[in-house]
């Protein structure tokens, strides 16, 4: 994934005059593009650059979200899975940019530590001084 040219690629999602076409974490890449060309482009960029390092793509694994139509992908005969939400970080990104569930979901887990102040209070990672008198 490093020699695959994607930091290099003028294709990808423009964020503060920056081109982003991906996002790596681990053993997982997020590939993101403005139209359904560039992203074929990409993902097969990909597919030839782990291939020439003796990778192989796997298409059972491989989704693709967009937020307008798209066609149905075949690669090397096999259809890949289209998907209208993904987790990412621990964070849910739809099709449709709706991040009300995701601001919801945050503030319940504020809510639920305020309520049980038990876990904070007990933690082992807080000091406490005691003033004597």
């Amino acid at each position: 994934m490093q020699n695959a040219g994607l930091d290099e690629a003028q294709i990808g999602i423009k964020i503060a005059r920056r081109n982003i076409n991906n996002l790596r974490y681990a053993d997982d890449t997020t590939l993101m593009a403005e139209s359904e060309e560039e992203l074929k482009s990409l993902l097969m960029k990909v597919k030839e650059e782990s291939e020439q390092a003796g990778l192989k793509l796997s298409i059972q694994k491989a989704k693709t979200m967009t937020s307008s139509p798209i066609t149905l992908w075949q690669i090397n005969g096999k259809i890949m899975e289209t998907v209208i939400d993904f987790i990412f970080w621990g964070s849910k990104i739809t099709a449709d940019g709706d991040c009300s569930h995701e601001i919801k979901r945050h503030l319940l887990l504020g809510r639920k530590a305020m309520t049980n102040p038990d876990s904070i209070l007990k933690a082992e990672t807080l000091l406490c001084r005691q003033r004597s008198i």
